[in-house]
């Protein structure tokens, strides 16, 4: 049965503290495993999380400060000395390309991986693997920043009560769908009389940015979304200047773009637990009925489901 899941390995922002490690997060899809954005200390998060580094599949950095990329020297030496045999993708903005070298060689190692780079310069479809399509935008925030949305196809449902009424059944409805049209009765039955269309599952990730278009366009009809919420809204300047969002601006552009679940994320050392966020959201009247997201604040470790379509 496929697994997906996000595993939060840390969720802090600028600085490691007590309560949360540097940026990490792993989201198991099937049988990929994409690390996003992995700080300092995201090997060691792996081990209290239970997850083998082997399986990571694809690295993707969103921006080169610290706390999104400082764990990358590690991750990549643990997956050489683990002699992984798959081919390890890794997805960065271009106009990095120093700072990706730097820490690739950032000390001796046998380097035994096989990395394949992905530098990205512009929005659009930076990669398509086994039934899912990456695609990268770029975001508003002082240093080229990149954020991620992975997309499943739209899928194919066949409809019982149209297969009856066509006369399908057996092996025949297993035929229809492989082949797109099937003979019943010397009648040719194709496949979008007797199914219905579903757009595929979506997650996003919105890390270190400005409220902006290409936020939106990353997290339109996400299953789950990860957005950074640096801030409380009491902090919106503070935000704004250094080029984040704030956990209202979060919420209201998961609302905007349709999210069905919603993860705050890179949550400010000034803020010790998630209660004063948890306040801020119900002073704000932001607690959501249903139809609207639900907001989880995150956590070192907190695993979380990709939920279902409605």
């Amino acid at each position: 049965m496929s697994v997906r899941e996000l595993v939060v390995l840390g969720c802090g922002s600028q600085v490691p503290s007590r309560e949360r490690n540097h940026n990490g997060y792993l989201l198991r899809w099937d049988g990929e495993g994409l690390l996003f954005d992995p700080g300092e200390g995201t090997q060691r998060q792996l081990i209290f999380a239970g997850v083998r580094p082997a399986a990571i599949t694809r690295i993707l950095i969103t921006h080169f400060h610290g706390d999104h990329c400082l764990g990358l020297p590690g991750i990549l030496q643990r997956l050489s000395l683990d002699g992984v045999q798959h081919p390890l993708h890794l997805y960065y903005p271009a106009s990095g390309a120093e700072y990706l070298e730097r820490l690739r060689r950032a000390s001796i190692y046998h380097d035994r991986l096989e990395l394949v780079l992905h530098p990205i310069a512009r929005d659009g479809v930076v990669d398509e693997g086994e039934g899912f399509v990456l695609e990268a935008r770029r975001l508003a925030h002082p240093v080229d920043t990149f954020g991620y949305r992975l997309a499943e196809p739209p899928q194919r449902h066949l409809v019982p009560e149209a297969l009856r009424a066509h006369g399908v059944s057996g092996p025949a409805a297993g035929e229809l769908k492989r082949r797109g049209a099937v003979e019943i009765g010397g009648r040719r039955v194709l496949l979008h009389q007797v199914s219905r269309e579903q757009a595929g599952a979506v997650f996003a990730f919105v890390m270190d940015t400005r409220p902006c278009a290409a936020a939106h366009a990353l997290a339109r009809g996400a299953n789950l979304l990860v957005c950074e919420a640096t801030y409380l809204d009491s902090e919106r300047e503070h935000a704004r200047a250094y080029g984040h969002m704030t956990a209202g601006e979060a919420l209201a552009l998961a609302r905007a773009a349709g999210v069905r679940r919603v993860v705050l994320a890179h949550l400010s050392q000034r803020y010790r637990d998630a209660a004063p966020y948890r306040a801020a959201l119900a002073a704000a009247t932001l607690e959501h009925p249903a139809g609207e997201p639900e907001v989880i604040i995150a956590e070192d470790l907190l695993r979380i489901a990709v939920p279902r379509h409605r």
